[in-house]
């Protein structure tokens, strides 16, 4: 990546002409770029879509680096009738092989050394991977994408559907979909400079594809279904859109672009039709984590609540049960407030139709009279 850069320093590079150069994936060109510019060995001058340029300090960064053209990386694979020394760790990726090992690599952790260790997310939470296909959940969707397989999951809010996505693609961009997303939301429009004009700014739709990146569509099922045509090109064989708005622009999506979508059965507008759900060849359940709550060393008692509310659901006497998210709400509260408090909270947080059951539940478990957090008298 250095070295890309440095040989022409006055030239500007997105992350697709990067990868033309390299060959490798634009996921992770994309994340090596963001690495140079975090040890200040490049600069990153634009966002959309990403631009970089080298800097002061990027020669002395690709002193020691080598960089073999697309070409003779062809030429020198095996079968070719060229002689070839092993592939590198990229190309072994691209062929969905594993990488030799290091001498100098770290020694095993985590999923190497039998249990996956956790994923520090964006927004620095950490995220404990789940089992799925008999392996851990991100290693399963990192396998889905590498074999073009789009994904959809489903659950309710809070299980963690985001939370698996971010753990597992750390090159991915997010659209939070709703009634009101529209075609140029996901594709791009024009927008006023500061100095006067327009210009056009594309969207992650378009972002995604030229950069090889992953691209989560949150809550897809909320997204009217003319506005998720737009996406439907990008995701067959073709591989490309066009983009009207723009002189008819043809987008085609560089090597890495994935699509992965969210969707929250029972939330009021989402509809998850037969053209949408055809696009997604595997479809995963998600439910909270209850063994990981108790991990987590909240309260056992909100636990033994949110399960029983759980099993309750699932026979359709109740609506509504406490997920990870409302558990470590709950946790948070009771650190604060107390855990009196914390379960009066997760009362008044349920529906008002089921919110007896939960105070019924919550009374039976802890022994106290329970009922939604409230002001009192006047101190």
């Amino acid at each position: 990546m250095a070295r890309v850069l440095a040989d022409d320093s006055q030239r500007h590079f997105t992350v697709g002409e990067v990868v033309r150069t390299l060959g490798n994936s634009g996921g992770a060109i994309g994340n090596a770029l963001e690495k140079l510019v975090a040890r200040g060995e490049a600069v990153r001058i634009a966002d959309n879509p990403r631009t970089y340029r080298a800097n002061a300090a990027t020669a002395a960064a690709a002193q020691t680096v080598s960089v073999t053209p697309p070409a003779q990386r062809q030429r020198g694979r095996p079968g070719t009738g060229a002689k070839s020394a092993a592939p590198p760790a990229a190309t072994a990726a691209r062929q969905h092989k594993p990488a030799p090992p290091s001498a100098s690599a770290p020694a095993p952790t985590g999923a190497q050394s039998g249990r996956p260790s956790p994923i520090t997310r964006p927004n620095g939470m950490t995220y404990h991977p789940r089992e799925l296909a008999q392996m851990p959940d991100v290693e399963a969707l990192r396998n889905l994408r590498k074999a073009g397989v789009p994904v959809l999951l489903y659950g309710p809010p809070g299980t963690g559907k985001t939370s698996v996505i971010e753990a597992a693609f750390p090159d991915l961009i997010t659209l939070a979909g709703d009634g009101d997303t529209e075609v140029a939301d996901l594709i791009g429009e024009y927008t006023q400079r500061e100095g006067g004009g327009y210009e056009f700014v594309y969207g992650p739709l378009v972002t995604a594809m030229q950069e090889g990146r992953a691209l989560l569509i949150d809550d897809a099922t909320l997204i009217s279904p003319k506005v998720l045509a737009a996406l439907y090109p990008a995701m067959d064989g073709r591989r490309q859109i066009q983009v009207k708005a723009h002189k008819g622009e043809t987008i085609t999506a560089a090597e890495g672009f994935y699509v992965i979508a969210g969707h929250n059965p029972g939330v009021h507008g989402a509809v998850l039709t037969e053209a949408l759900a055809s696009r997604f060849s595997v479809q995963i359940q998600v439910g909270s984590d209850y063994d990981l709550a108790e991990a987590l060393k909240i309260r056992p008692k909100a636990v033994t609540i949110a399960r029983n509310l759980a099993r309750l659901q699932e026979k359709g006497e109740v609506g509504w049960a406490p997920q990870l998210r409302e558990l470590l709400a709950f946790q948070k509260v009771e650190a604060v407030l107390g855990a009196e408090a914390a379960f009066a909270n997760l009362i008044g947080i349920a529906p008002l139709e089921d919110r007896d059951v939960v105070a019924d539940l919550v009374r039976k478990v802890t022994g106290h009279r329970a009922r939604p957090l409230s002001l009192g008298r006047q101190l």
